[in-house]
């Protein structure tokens, strides 16, 4: 029997150094730390908001993300408009960040949701998007979903 009321809850991530995610994710999302760890080999900080967990950071990645390997295609953040899309643009600049497209895009040709699309320190895949306002933007792939392929 499936369950009748299901939700997401938070999300972990593995990252290479800890210090560097914690302050990526909490300047650019807001993120306030609600608990950490720093025993040697055992590194973590739980992000969230209003005391709610959202993210975990997990200091054991040896590695960059790896985009051809099984698992975390990306991770998305929705906000309420297109001017907070374009405000963590703005912030994501100062911090000389990759971006996947050149500033919003909608998803797909026509649609009214849209965001940014980017790569934390690591190189995970990360997007920032409203529901509605990016109907009049060109989109970057036509059809095809903008966040399926960055």
């Amino acid at each position: 029997m499936a369950p009748t009321d299901l939700a997401t809850g938070h999300v972990g991530l593995n990252v290479t150094d800890l210090a560097r995610s914690r302050a990526f994710y909490t300047r650019v999302f807001g993120f306030e730390v609600l608990g950490e760890g720093s025993e040697e080999g055992r590194g973590f900080a739980f992000l969230g908001r209003a005391g709610r967990l959202v993210l975990t950071l997990w200091q054991q990645a040896r590695g960059p993300f790896d985009r051809t390997a099984s698992g975390l295609h990306h991770l998305s953040f929705e906000v309420g408009t297109l001017e907070e899309v374009r405000a963590a643009e703005r912030e994501l600049r100062e911090l000389s960040v990759e971006f996947a497209h050149d500033g919003v895009v909608p998803h797909g040709e026509g649609a009214s949701s849209g965001g940014i699309f980017f790569h934390d320190p690591d190189g995970i895949r990360l997007e920032i998007y409203a529901p509605a306002g990016a109907e009049a933007l060109p989109a970057p792939a036509g059809d095809a979903p903008a966040c399926g392929f960055f």
